[in-house]
């Protein structure tokens, strides 16, 4: 497992000097992580060795770089600050020291006030994200309600003697019951033909909110944000992670194990819409981006447009919410 620096290369594309400020893209304003950063910070778990592990499709440790190069041609829509942190690379099999390292990372800027979003790599990563929140969280509540929203066609839940990108929830459940805090697992887009009965009845038994990818069309989606807005009222921090296999395969096949019926991508993108305007979301991830599986960029487009809409709409809530606390004070 090491740690590289920002991998500035990628951060290159188009420059409309004559637009001025305003036709600025992401490539302009990105910068390394330094002391004096501040809002958004991007950093890559270039790992899968948890989708090996789960006998999945490898490639996903290329993801965080195809990832960089589709978001620097975004266009900057109000974005202050965009920091890079760099990459945590797993070597080989290490995938333990590298969910270690990212937890690790992850707690740094958390500490700083920085608002992280991860670029994967395999979903083994959920379980070094959750490490690096509540490492943080833990020293400032003796039990928080963390609400872990998982947007997947796949509970994540399985049982195995080694931890996979199919156990980190699991992994999750156990680490607050040794913490002696709640574990509020919210899986939206869940397919009932990629979980076993298994995956299903441990579910129940942890009490874990979800809903299957056929009740998520479009025309249920006020269903399910109502569902959402009851999960966010039971939690105070909120935990969001978007495995890409929650689309459906047209729309993203650059994954281990495309989705047969998924959820579509507006659907998706109101979901993130409301976590972020909760005011409560204070960290997020984007998984299973697989290059090597990609058709023509479009799944890394996909993912670029979800990371852009993430960084934009916390933004957002966060104006939002010092306008009010301006007007109140």
């Amino acid at each position: 497992m090491r740690v590289i620096d920002p991998p500035m290369d990628c951060w290159h594309g188009r420059v409309d000097a004559e637009e001025g400020e305003l036709g600025r893209r992401w490539h302009q304003l990105v910068q390394p992580l330094s002391p004096t950063s501040q809002g958004v910070v991007l950093t890559g778990f270039a790992c899968d060795a948890g989708v090996a592990r789960n006998q999945g499709r490898v490639g996903a440790r290329e993801g965080p770089r195809a990832l960089r190069a589709m978001l620097a041609n975004l266009p900057v829509h109000g974005q202050a600050q965009l920091s890079d942190a760099g990459d945590v690379v797993c070597e080989g099999d290490a995938l333990e020291h590298a969910q270690a390292r990212l937890s690790g990372l992850l707690c740094g800027l958390l500490e700083r006030g920085l608002f992280p979003i991860v670029l994967g790599g395999g979903h083994e990563m959920a379980f070094g994200s959750f490490g690096g929140l509540a490492r943080h969280l833990a020293r400032r509540h003796p039990a928080p309600r963390v609400g872990i929203i998982n947007l997947d066609a796949h509970l994540d839940l399985r049982l195995a003697q080694r931890a996979s990108s199919g156990t980190p929830f699991r992994q999750i459940a156990e680490d607050c019951a040794v913490r002696g805090w709640p574990f509020h697992y919210c899986c939206l887009g869940v397919s009932e033909f990629a979980n076993t009965p298994a995956l299903f009845e441990r579910a129940r038994r942890l009490g874990v909110t979800w809903l299957r990818d056929e009740d998520m069309g479009e025309t249920r989606l006020p269903r399910t944000l109502a569902l959402l807005e009851r999960f966010l009222a039971g939690v105070d921090q909120v935990y969001l992670t978007i495995c890409l296999d929650v689309l459906p395969a047209a729309v993203a096949p650059g994954v281990s194990a495309p989705a047969a019926l998924g959820v579509p991508l507006v659907v998706v993108e109101a979901l993130i819409d409301r976590v972020a305007a909760s005011g409560k979301l204070r960290l997020a991830d984007v998984a299973e981006l697989n290059p090597r599986l990609d058709i023509d960029g479009q799944t890394a487009r996909v993912a670029a447009r979800l990371v852009g809409r993430l960084a934009q709409r916390r933004q957002q809530a966060q104006t939002a919410g010092a306008a009010l606390a301006g007007a109140l004070a």
